[in-house]
């Protein structure tokens, strides 16, 4: 077996020492996680802010209770800095940047490339290097192994170098980083054992792949599978209003079928950061070998339709009340991307914002997990939900169905409720009910009449 410096066993053990570089919605959780297993753990990143939050005890991140970091820090087990020179001092660096598309919709891996060149100046012989960012496949070979190299240290003999993709669903209280499958995949077989092992300490079950491109098209695959069934459902949703179907109770019907049929569910559109981004970079991976992603272009064009599709359902409600969208107080509810977060990253709701602005409607929010939120470079502040609020605006949209929204007084005392998350279905009151497609309801399940339309 190739010597590793000893690192197999002090990982086993639990004697390693864990470095984070990025301390984001995956890396924060993350770091955590080592920590809390055992390992001693330095958590790196470029904003102070974010630093000095973790040392002084408080968590940013929603998943994460300051009440474990402070745990953490105060014992000696999590420690934060933005001195990259610190690097040297652990035995297992793991890499949790961002990866966004460029204004062009293309990959953008500078932060990758920023991290690698971050790593190389430090790297020293014995350390494993783990990246776990979601990329295009060949980013660790083509990217970070030659970078690293560059040292004049050779992978798999003097340094180590494994993927593994992150799989953090925010908000979600029943899959953890605990009890989620984690896939791993090295560049050499001794890489691949280091990683294993070491996620092995912190996961319930580790997917073993026979390389790192495995791995990475794998995670685009997970979240390629969720856009494009994603964007079949809100077609269909187009579909079902033409036809003046409730589209709700046909993916309830179409539900029952016990095989064949996975259940997904319309909405204003895509948000976060890996399902509108990351099928976008398999489709630039693609179109480099002269081939066309069809099923992932296509689904990304009706996904990215949706806030449009969303705004001229609150026109169309508007008109039928005799009001025109000039001039008509909106009021959203919600603008962060999915229900109980406060992450508005690529968050529909922005969009839906900024469209309604545009045609001169004057536009407000609510949301309890974003308190101010910028868009166009211009800050809006969330709004208390009061039933003045409520009476005062000529719509109200629901853009995101967060819990411990009292529904109930929004429908007693809005007028008209545009309703794209189903968050009011089997609910009274006396608005006026527009769903994303079927026809409008007058505050409960039923329909107005069969056919009858906005």
């Amino acid at each position: 077996m190739t010597d590793d410096f000893g690192l197999l066993d002090r990982i086993a053990a639990r004697e390693a020492r864990i470095g984070v570089l990025g301390l984001g919605y995956v890396g924060l959780p993350l770091v955590v996680h080592f920590a809390e297993a055992g390992f001693r753990c330095l958590g790196f990143d470029v904003k102070p802010e974010i630093i000095d939050g973790v040392m002084g005890g408080r968590s940013h991140i929603d998943d994460v209770g300051s009440e474990r970091v402070a745990t953490l820090v105060a014992d000696g087990s999590l420690e934060a800095t933005t001195d990259f020179d610190r690097l040297v001092e652990v035995d297992v660096v793991v890499i949790c940047v961002p990866t966004p598309l460029s204004k062009v919709g293309d990959p953008d891996v500078s932060f990758i490339v920023s991290a690698g060149e971050q790593v190389k100046a430090r790297l020293r012989p014995g350390q494993l290097v783990i990246l776990e960012s979601t990329t295009y496949p060949g980013t660790t070979r083509e990217l970070l192994q030659n970078t690293l190299e560059e040292t004049g240290l050779t992978v798999g003999q003097d340094f180590f170098l494994a993927f593994s993709p992150e799989r953090v669903d925010p908000g979600n209280r029943d899959f953890t980083i605990k009890n989620t499958p984690k896939i791993v995949g090295g560049l050499t077989p001794h890489c691949h054992e280091l990683a294993t092992v070491l996620y092995q300490q912190i996961v319930d079950e580790v997917v073993e792949v026979s390389c790192p491109e495995a791995a990475e098209l794998a995670k685009l695959l997970e979240n390629t599978f969720r856009a494009v069934n994603i964007g079949l459902v809100n077609e269909m949703a187009v579909i079902a209003d033409r036809l003046g179907i409730d589209i709700w109770e046909v993916v309830d019907a179409a539900s029952t079928k016990p095989y064949g049929f996975m259940r997904f569910t319309p909405g204003p559109g895509l948000g976060g950061h890996c399902i509108p981004v990351d099928p976008q970079y398999l489709a630039w991976k693609m179109r480099s070998l002269r081939y066309r992603t069809r099923f992932i272009e296509l689904a990304a064009e009706v996904n990215a339709e949706m806030p449009r599709y969303v705004v001229s359902k609150t026109a169309e409600a508007l008109n039928v009340a005799g009001k025109a969208v000039n001039g008509s107080r909106v009021l959203l509810l919600g603008i962060s991307y999915k229900a109980n977060v406060d992450d508005t990253r690529e968050s529909p709701a922005l969009d839906i914002h900024k469209l309604l602005r545009e045609m001169g409607a004057i536009v407000s929010y609510h949301d309890p997990h974003v308190s101010s939120v910028s868009i166009d470079g211009e800050t809006f502040e969330s709004v208390p939900l009061a039933a003045k609020a409520l009476e005062e605006a000529d719509v109200v949209v629901v853009t995101t169905d967060h819990e411990g929204v009292d529904y109930q007084l929004v429908l007693d005392r809005a007028e008209i409720v545009v309703d794209p998350r189903n968050a009011l279905r089997g609910r009274t009151g006396r608005a006026i009910i527009y769903p994303v497609a079927g026809p409008a309801r007058a505050g409960s399940a039923q329909p107005l009449e069969v056919g009858s339309r906005l």
